[in-house]
């Protein structure tokens, strides 16, 4: 697994502790460990601190003022969120029926007062080690196995979501779908494993193109999927046009030696139809693509106008 896509920030750490002194302690050797550190003076500041945040970590006193520790695990753990928020309870209760309940309320692990500072440090790690591992989990079931963007479900799902967002803040969505000129060939003459190599490389391209906020896809066999949020037709087009050429104009490497190798894109845009769905503006941009593949390969069609770009090599 690539882990270039987890997120290199520092984790962050929420604690809720109404004591000022203790929860000052907790803040220095928190920060001083390497951890972001998110301050709640009692359970509903918490509460809003989680839903506002992405919270790897919690430290939450089980005696606080207007929702308690165990009150608000019980909360977190109800919500729909994807990330998952390892919760430690910080208590002076140590009798096995008070743990217990606080294992049923949807803590991960306890430390009792006054607490040991390398334990405390022990237990966060611990925690850490398990939150990393689910971020690992959960790139996995989105990626792509060979090119390590996202896989077909994963795309799809972005786009619904970047059009969601260019609705609320009335901002056009484009969607370009591409695929590789005659690839079946490419596997008939050359094997699957160069073919392999060919979209592995295009991939590449495809990356050192596009802004951070974008979205690439592999949407199936050679066809890509690309999400351009916040941008019209006429941009779009000078995007589309900057990946073709980016494939077209370097051979690209193989096994057997340099390939000509170029594409065809079809887009197609939200700017006009603002209230169009993630199907509709697919099919759209598929639409665009067949138009390119009968109309001599290598170019780009937006669906708006039906407009040809071809440029030689």
């Amino acid at each position: 697994m690539n882990n270039k896509h987890l997120r290199e920030k520092m984790e962050k750490v929420l604690i809720a502790e109404d004591d000022i002194v203790s929860a000052k302690i907790l803040e220095k050797s928190i920060r001083d460990w390497g951890y972001e550190v998110v301050l709640a003076k009692n359970g509903e500041d918490a509460w809003n601190v989680f839903l506002e945040n992405e919270i790897g970590l919690a430290i939450l006193d089980w005696m606080m003022p207007k929702i308690s520790g165990i009150e608000l695990c019980r909360k977190i753990r109800q919500t729909k969120k994807e990330e998952y928020t390892y919760i430690i309870l910080l208590t002076s209760k140590d009798h096995p029926k008070d743990l217990l309940k606080g294992f049923l309320a949807g803590t991960d692990d306890y430390i009792t007062k006054p607490f040991d500072r390398l334990e405390l440090k022990a237990r966060l790690q611990t925690g850490k080690r398990i939150i990393d591992l689910q971020k690992q989990l959960r790139e996995q079931a989105i990626r792509d196995s060979l090119t390590d963007l996202l896989n077909r479900k994963a795309i799809l799902r972005a786009l619904e979501e970047v059009l969601e967002q260019g609705r609320r803040e009335k901002k056009p969505v484009t969607s370009i779908l591409l695929d590789v000129d005659l690839f079946k060939s490419i596997n008939d003459s050359y094997g699957h494993n160069v073919g392999d190599e060919v979209i592995v490389e295009i991939a590449s391209r495809l990356v050192k193109n596009f802004r951070p906020y974008d979205k690439i896809g592999r949407y199936g066999g050679d066809e890509f999927l690309l999400v351009v949020p916040g941008c019209g037709t006429e941009d779009a087009k000078n995007i589309a046009d900057r990946i073709r050429l980016s494939v077209c104009r370097k051979k690209i490497e193989t096994n057997i030696g340099l390939l000509d190798v170029t594409i065809s894109i079809g887009g197609a845009t939200s700017e006009f139809q603002p209230h169009i769905s993630a199907k509709e503006l697919i099919q759209n941009s598929d639409k665009a693509l067949y138009n390119a593949k009968e109309r001599g390969r290598n170019c780009i069609i937006f669906d708006e106008y039906d407009q040809t770009l071809r440029y030689p090599q």
